[in-house]
């Protein structure tokens, strides 16, 4: 399975009122696992880029000086995404832009060359009544580790890649009812699933703590016990298991 998770920088808010592209960044997944193949392009809009807008993703108009028009890198873009599944952050946002650009060169739309899977759809029906853009997902999954000061297309796609995995990984419950065949076949699927994927993965080494770093976590323990009133629950655990 292929799937490239995109994403783009704009000069404003509306495709209709004549805003155009200045970045697309895509990363590259098969069968779940980041390739390390990706497309980056910044683009010249020939327009102004609203200051609101580079307020958000920090690109310039004298930044943007000398690079290429969409027309000149379209068969390249069109190129890395054939056959592949576009994993997107809201959607009709990206497409917009992406389809009004094609069209002035009289191509296809995205979404008649591409299945489409918007991940904000997926994270407000998993995260009702919940803040689902990419900052505040990242943050929920742990995907927040790189400097944001400035939105781009290729960084947020990095995150993007990141969150959707996380989002679609889920944990697996390997207990089963007898009585449910359902529950048993889907069971049954995911750990077929986890048998496939791990296959190919080396054991992970165990690396056992030094004397300094047991001297460490044992002073640890000490206030830990003594801000709890000697109710550090570490020490009650059986060392044997």
């Amino acid at each position: 399975m292929r799937q490239i998770i995109l994403d783009t920088e704009t000069t404003g808010l509306y495709p209709l009122q004549g805003h155009r592209l200045i970045e697309i960044g895509c990363v590259e997944l098969v069968n779940r696992r980041l390739t390390g193949q990706h497309f980056h392009q910044y683009l010249q809009p020939d327009r102004e880029i609203d200051e609101e807008a580079v307020a958000v993703h920090g690109i310039t108009n004298e930044f943007l000086q000398g690079m290429p028009r969409f027309n000149e890198v379209a068969d390249r873009f069109l190129s890395f995404i054939d056959g592949a599944e576009l994993v997107i952050h809201n959607a009709p946002f990206d497409l917009g832009f992406l389809d009004n650009e094609l069209s002035m060169l009289q191509r296809p739309t995205l979404s008649s060359l591409c299945q489409v899977l918007d991940t904000l759809v997926m994270a407000r029906n998993k995260h009702p009544g919940q803040k689902n853009n990419l900052d505040a997902l990242a943050r929920r999954y742990g995907a927040n580790q790189r400097d944001r000061s400035y939105h781009g297309a290729l960084l947020d796609a990095e995150i993007l890649a990141d969150v959707y995995l996380a989002m679609t990984g889920g944990q697996v419950g390997l207990s089963l009812h007898d009585g449910d065949a359902a529950s048993a076949g889907n069971g049954g699927q995911a750990q077929e699933t986890i048998r496939r994927l791990s296959a190919d993965r080396q054991p992970l080494p165990i690396i056992l703590p030094n004397a300094d770093e047991l001297a460490a976590h044992e002073q640890r323990l000490l206030v830990i016990d003594k801000t709890s009133g000697a109710d550090c629950l570490f020490r009650r655990l059986d060392p044997r298991g």
